[in-house]
């Protein structure tokens, strides 16, 4: 069975865990990293020198970065769904598991993290309204992208749906003022209907 270390709360550990389900996959948590600790184990630090989560062990094969965990998994278990067959499609999906980690996420993070990891009196709110701005910027590059597509890869769900699924929820939950980005809510709402994606994700901000 596959098994998985990480925290469920863990954006990247959710790319995993959501792509797992709609997959249908058994596999095995383990809790890692974070509060659970484990990371910096002589027996995890074998598995992932870097002691991050996620890490899997799939049949003796270790992977680490959540990225490609999610593309070894598609590419394995999804090939012409998640995993786009033709090429130019796959790379428009591929991309946007790309941007996710270089652009969305770390235009969120510092507002993330200043609602979710620091108490009230402790917050920065400048760096929390830039960190707002900046995330509005780039979901207005996702919006504007989504115009004319279903998906972020095209008309069909992918592995470039779970990259960036996973931080729009953290988005979608966050207590801010959102604009009103009615193709970015439109994309949102078809995830909404996903079960996996409900499972997985869509959980209390922790």
């Amino acid at each position: 069975m596959l098994r998985i270390w990480g925290n469920a709360d863990s954006i990247n550990v959710q790319k995993v865990l959501w792509c797992c389900e709609e997959l249908g996959l058994e596999y095995d948590r383990i809790d890692a990293g974070r509060h659970f600790g484990v990371v910096n184990t002589p027996h995890f630090r074998k598995l992932n020198p870097n002691g991050l989560v996620p890490t899997i062990d799939d049949d003796g094969f270790i992977l680490w970065e959540s990225s490609s965990i999610l593309r070894y998994l598609s590419a394995k278990h999804a090939a012409g769904t998640l995993w786009p067959i033709e090429l130019e499609a796959r790379a428009d999906a591929d991309r946007w598991v790309d941007w996710a980690n270089s652009t969305l996420w770390p235009a969120m993070l510092p507002l993330f993290r200043g609602f979710m990891r620091t108490p009230m009196d402790q917050r920065d709110t400048h760096a929390i309204e830039l960190s707002l701005q900046g995330t509005i910027a780039v979901l207005v590059i996702l919006d504007e992208h989504l115009k004319s597509k279903a998906f972020v890869g095209g008309e069909t769900f992918t592995m470039g749906d779970i990259a960036v699924g996973c931080a729009a929820w953290r988005w979608m939950a966050l207590p801010v003022e959102r604009p009103n980005l009615i193709y970015l809510q439109r994309w949102f709402d078809k995830l909404a209907t996903r079960p996996a994606y409900r499972k997985v994700v869509m959980q209390p901000l922790i």
